[in-house]
């Protein structure tokens, strides 16, 4: 069996996408399945819109995700260089080698000659196919146009390895996750390989890099089937092992458009600052188009990958759900280990003087306060009352009900007794507190509201013994008195 080898290939020309983050999933999780080679190149040939900031999103991205690669620009490898703009001198070679073979040649005709053949197909409400009117030019004709100062770009010449490799004008293949695909190349036209100023187009570039990075498998969106058809006749015209492909279907918005700014984070850096766990981050990314054999959906990548199938894959379209999303990094906050949230958690507090604390009492903040949260920035409000004098204003109606002008100055005649040395105490001096009022028919939660909105200036939160006993009695004794006014 050959050696897999699979690969992800971003453009620097914006951070991460979540899109091309569960391509990269899918091609790791089929790496690791079957003992293979993950490897990263990053195609920067679009000079005007790639940056080093895009760059290093890319590695902090994939590796926040644990996607870590065997080969890549940083660790090396010995296929290397593994970005693209330091492999140009390769291309010329290869092109030149479609020339001699006869598979491509050189094309003279201007932006506006082009212009004008793709107005007439319009006029005449036919599809663009180019002319190829420069492929039987004679040397003389081409010294000719050398002359007038035009520099050739390099086509290749669909049809001529369509006829060499192929009994007629469909061109078939067994995508991994689609099934049988199949195109007319007569419908393709010739396409530029090499442009004018020397530098290779997407689709002979790709070719070259992934056939002598020897990759295997190609896993990519379906947005490059197209790309796909003329990419096989040119391993084929180079004598090249042609990779087998799998296609993924598109990640959709809930509306079923296409995932944008307008419905939330879409960038993985922009998830990790909204306080999204990488761990759950993954867990749900690779569920956009694959469900696990057990049904059971959360699971480490270790164990996604024991049974991930990339047969298994649906090929239709996947809904990026904000909600279960959610859910999911919920469930993770929830178990994730105190000390390891700690870890996450602080930078969402940074905002807050959490000196005042120990570290063993913030852990204690963290542990009462994660159960209803599901991103850890959620943490800056829901904390909030633990570093602030609580704002009153929203629950002012309630501090001035018959109820608090009972319960508020009780406590403070009571307090003085309560057990601030554990929780323990407290939770029982706060019950006998509660049954002091019930024989007085005010219920336990009118009782505890009140309390609550004074200490907290909230009717809902943390467990009030926690909060009671991180918060000390002087502070609790003042914030009383406070609400008292």
């Amino acid at each position: 069996m050959t050696d897999i080898r699979v690969r992800i290939a971003p453009s620097p020309s914006g951070n991460l996408h979540i899109g091309t983050a569960r391509t990269a999933l899918f091609n790791y999780l089929f790496a690791k399945k079957n003992n293979g080679k993950f490897i990263l190149r990053i195609e920067d040939t679009d000079a005007e819109r790639t940056s080093q900031e895009y760059i290093d999103n890319i590695f902090d991205s994939l590796k926040a995700l644990g996607l870590n690669w065997d080969e890549g620009p940083d660790v090396g490898g010995e296929y290397g260089p593994y970005t693209q703009s330091e492999r140009f001198d390769l291309y010329p070679k290869y092109a030149q080698m479609l020339v001699e073979k006869g598979f491509a040649y050189e094309c003279f005709c201007t932006p506006e000659e082009l212009e004008a053949e793709k107005e007439e197909a319009g006029k005449n409400k036919q599809p663009y196919v180019y002319s190829k009117k420069c492929e039987n030019l004679t040397e003389k004709q081409k010294e000719s146009l050398r002359k007038e100062g035009r520099k050739p770009a390099i086509r290749f010449s669909i049809s001529k390895a369509q006829k060499a490799f192929h009994d007629s004008n469909i061109l078939a293949f067994d995508d991994l996750v689609k099934g049988n695909l199949h195109q007319d190349t007569s419908l393709i036209g010739d396409f530029v390989i090499m442009k004018s100023n020397g530098t290779p187009t997407y689709n002979f570039a790709v070719v070259i890099d992934d056939m002598l990075m020897k990759i295997s498998h190609i896993i990519r969106g379906e947005d490059h089937i197209s790309n796909t058809f003329k990419q096989i006749l040119i391993y084929e015209a180079l004598g090249a092992d042609v990779p087998r492909f799998g296609h993924l279907g598109m990640i959709l918005a809930p509306d079923r458009s296409k995932l944008s700014k307008r419905h939330g984070a879409t960038a993985v850096s922009e998830f990790v600052e909204k306080g999204y766990l990488t761990d759950a981050l993954v867990n749900f990314v690779a569920l956009l188009g694959w469900s696990p054999s057990d049904s059971e959906e959360i699971k480490t990548v270790d164990e996604i990958a024991q049974d991930f199938d990339i047969t298994k894959i649906s090929s239709s379209n996947s809904i990026f759900e904000y909600d279960k999303l959610n859910w999911m990094n919920g469930q993770y906050i929830k178990k994730m280990d105190l000390t390891k949230l700690y870890d996450y958690a602080m930078p969402f507090l940074k905002k807050y003087d959490t000196s005042k604390y120990t570290k063993e009492q913030l852990i204690r903040i963290l542990e009462v306060t994660r159960e209803p949260i599901t991103t850890l920035s959620e943490l800056e409000f829901d904390t909030q009352y633990f570093f602030e004098k609580p704002d009153l204003s929203e629950v002012k109606e309630l501090l001035e009900s018959e109820t608090s002008k009972k319960v508020l100055p009780y406590a403070l005649d009571v307090i003085n007794s309560w057990g601030f040395d554990s929780e323990e105490k407290l939770h029982e001096d706060m019950a006998n507190y509660r049954e002091y009022f019930k024989a007085q028919g005010i219920k336990p939660k009118e009782t505890m509201w009140s309390f609550r909105a004074a200490v907290t200036g909230r009717t809902r939160g943390a467990d009030m013994g926690a909060i009671v006993y991180l918060l000390g009695k002087d502070e609790i004794v003042d914030r009383i008195k406070t609400a008292l006014k």
